[in-house]
């Protein structure tokens, strides 16, 4: 293992004793920066992180994100923020042997992705390499609560894109210790393939297609109690589909239908799309949520709907999450959500964490962005009130990329077994003549689940689909 250099702890109150946690203007709640953009290379838009993931068991969280966004793809380097005590107290760090900027071989670096493996004890970053031999799904491992990380291990290499991963941390399942990992093969069209470790991510088995070789992105695999692994995932016609294995991912089924998507373009060309966020209950009960417009007349905006499924093969029609009435002007995109694990069913608790423009029809100069959680304790049945978290942002304060203003493709909520919710999001205020300020910030303490009245909207058919950014105009790198 390497000790990364400048690994510092972050109390709940400063980062590197410098920067105060303070409510963001506007803002309900207070914020800790966890991780600050250190490099310097060339390529790079400085100081900016983006695109951020997380994963909790027990009293620790990690996070994962991208340091130092490349405006054609990819970052500078992979971060992680980790947390021990509950979200009491932070460690940042940079993860080695990925870019020159860490001793590895890769330009650049992107979409990373965390997961834990109970079995063999060992944390798990995911990532993709830019630039370097193969453009491989790289897998980094921590056996120390993920303080410290290894060299990255080659999990998969060819044309390829957006990778998730998940371990299986049920001890009674038959496959208790697998971890799988999913990405697609864009020179083959965006087929979506799947690997398999049984070893902690130190070894992976074959690649293997959906039973109807399928194609889509951001296939996001959750695990349910009995093995059955469930991969939701955006396909390229305009519609969120599931696939699953129940043999430990020795094999992989066809494809289901979860929905079609109708989805409005968000202006001020920011980079945002219909990526699904995934979670599972202690019951096996199946959550994705996007961002979707039916709700809305002429699809004017987007609302964050959720489907559920307790069948491993048919959901639930989408519900929206009532943040606001369906004739505000808000516009909601990138959720992120979490289940605590330890409920389910009826009393499942769910954060759900997102960003929005209070004013969803605005110019890149006049849109500002917010980022929003809402909470259910009830399995969505109703919710609490939305709180806003950070905010106004312009979009001059964030990074731009060939695919306009970005903050992440998606980002992620962890909910820890009775506790508090952890989103890590990335919270810019206005630049220092051309370096940026936008960093990673947690919610001092976590957020809490209070659960609501206000109901869900009862499902409705979707319009025409409006899937304007698949991949042959959009990459997730």
């Amino acid at each position: 293992m390497h000790k990364l250099p400048g690994a510092v702890l972050v109390s709940a109150l400063t980062i590197g004793g410098l920067l105060v946690a303070t409510p963001t203007a506007s803002a309900n709640v207070p914020v800790t920066q966890v991780s600050s953009d250190p490099y310097t290379d060339a390529q790079a838009q400085h100081k900016t992180e983006v695109e951020p993931d997380t994963f909790s068991f027990g009293t620790t969280i990690v996070s994962a994100f991208q340091v130092g966004r490349v405006s054609g793809g990819g970052s500078s380097n992979i971060g992680f923020a980790t947390s021990a005590n509950g979200g009491a107290t932070w460690t940042q760090g940079f993860l080695p042997g990925t870019t020159a900027n860490s001793g590895g071989p890769c330009g650049q670096i992107s979409d990373p992705a965390v997961a834990f493996d109970a079995k063999h004890n060992v944390w798990l970053i995911s990532s993709l390499g830019i630039g370097c031999p193969g453009t491989p799904v790289l897998t980094s491992r921590s056996t120390d609560g993920g303080l410290t990380w290894s060299n990255p291990i080659t999990t998969a290499t060819g044309s390829l894109d957006k990778n998730w991963i998940v371990c299986d941390n049920t001890a009674s399942s038959p496959f208790f210790g697998n971890c799988y990992t999913e990405y697609d093969i864009t020179s083959a069209g965006d087929a979506l393939r799947m690997k398999t470790s049984s070893d902690g991510g130190l070894t992976w088995g074959p690649a293997r297609a959906t039973g109807d070789n399928a194609t889509g992105l951001g296939g996001q695999p959750v695990v349910r109690p009995n093995g059955t692994v469930l991969v939701p995932y955006q396909s390229l016609n305009g519609q969120i589909r599931s696939f699953r294995s129940i043999d430990g991912g020795a094999s992989w089924r066809s494809t289901v239908l979860v929905s079609t998507i109708s989805h409005h373009t968000v202006a001020g060309g920011l980079r945002s799309g219909a990526l699904p966020s995934a979670e599972i209950d202690a019951a096996g009960t199946a959550y994705v949520a996007w961002s979707d417009c039916r709700f809305r007349s002429g699809c004017s905006s987007n609302d964050i709907v959720l489907s559920k499924s307790t069948s491993e093969t048919t959901w639930g029609a989408p519900t929206r999450v009532p943040i606001d009435a369906t004739t505000s002007t808000v516009d909601h995109f990138v959720p992120g959500i979490g289940v605590d694990r330890s409920t389910s069913g009826g009393t499942a608790r769910i954060g759900l964490t997102y960003y929005f423009y209070p004013t969803a029809n605005c110019t890149a100069a006049t849109c500002r962005l917010d980022v929003g959680f809402i909470s259910s304790v009830n399995g969505g049945t109703s919710w609490s009130p939305a709180t806003q978290v950070a905010g106004p942002m312009s979009l001059s304060w964030i990074p731009n990329t060939s695919q306009g203003r970005m903050f992440g493709d998606y980002i992620s909520t962890s909910i820890r077994n009775g506790g508090n919710a952890f989103p890590v999001v990335p919270i810019a205020t206005a630049p220092t003549g051309t370096t940026f300020n936008l960093g990673m910030f947690a919610p001092t303490g976590g957020l809490v689940l209070t659960g609501g009245t206000v109901r869900g909207t009862d499902p409705v058919a979707a319009g025409p689909a409006h899937t304007e950014r698949i991949h042959s105009e959009w990459s997730v790198n």
